[in-house]
Formats: structure tokens, C-alpha cells, sequence
């Protein structure tokens, strides 16, 4: 499993707007091999600011190095520079490989 993830730090008097983007995106991710899942995620608020992650996991990173490398990707992000600018500076990147899995057990 490989997890990417972008942390935005957005402005609260943008946030509504931010969260508005994102919510009203048309995505084709599921559409992709190797794409497990995506979350849009809210953090905390401090000093005027709320804290957004966006997650994606995927089967491998080769998976995930394979998108950012796709038609796919240059769509999806084709508009990014024409919405005004919502949050402070650029969005941070980590990417994590799993090296330990724990997961819920189905019920019968």
C-alpha cells in the first residue's frame, strides 16, 4: 500500500470556498489501476488557520508515480492555476509505503 497526501494550510475566511473546490470536483480516480481510495480531510483550526490534508492510498507507489505521470493527472489538474489561490504557499507532499497492516475483521 502507498499513501499520498498533500497538506494544505487555508485561511478560515477561505475555508467555505476551499472546501466548496474540492467537494464539487468531478474525479476519475476510481477509474485507475491501482487506485485503492481517496479522503478529503479537515484538521484543526489555529490562529486563523484550518489544516487540510487530501489522502490518497493506492495498491503501490508504482501505481501512484504511474498517475502523476497520466493524461489522467494533467487533466485533473490542468485548472489548478486559474481558481483564485485559497491556501498559503504550496501544498506539502509526503508519501508513505506501509509496512504494517491492520484491518478489521468481517463478521459473518
Amino acid at each position: 500500500m502507498y499513501l499520498a497526501m498533500n497538506r494544505f494550510t487555508v485561511p478560515l475566511e477561505n475555508a467555505a470556498e476551499f472546501e466548496e473546490l474540492w467537494l464539487s470536483r468531478e474525479s476519475r480516480l476510481h477509474e485507475l489501476d491501482g487506485f485503492v481510495s481517496f479522503h478529503m480531510l479537515k484538521g484543526p483550526e489555529e490562529e486563523g488557520r484550518i489544516l487540510y490534508a487530501s489522502h490518497t492510498v493506492w495498491q503501490t507507489e508504482e501505481h501512484f508515480r504511474a498517475w502523476t505521470r497520466s493524461d489522467a493527472f494533467r487533466a485533473s489538474h490542468a485548472r489548478a492555476g486559474q481558481n483564485r489561490k485559497l491556501h498559503e504557499g504550496t501544498p506539502r507532499f509526503e508519501g508513505f509505503r506501509a509496512i504494517q497492516e491492520i484491518a478489521a475483521t468481517q463478521d459473518a
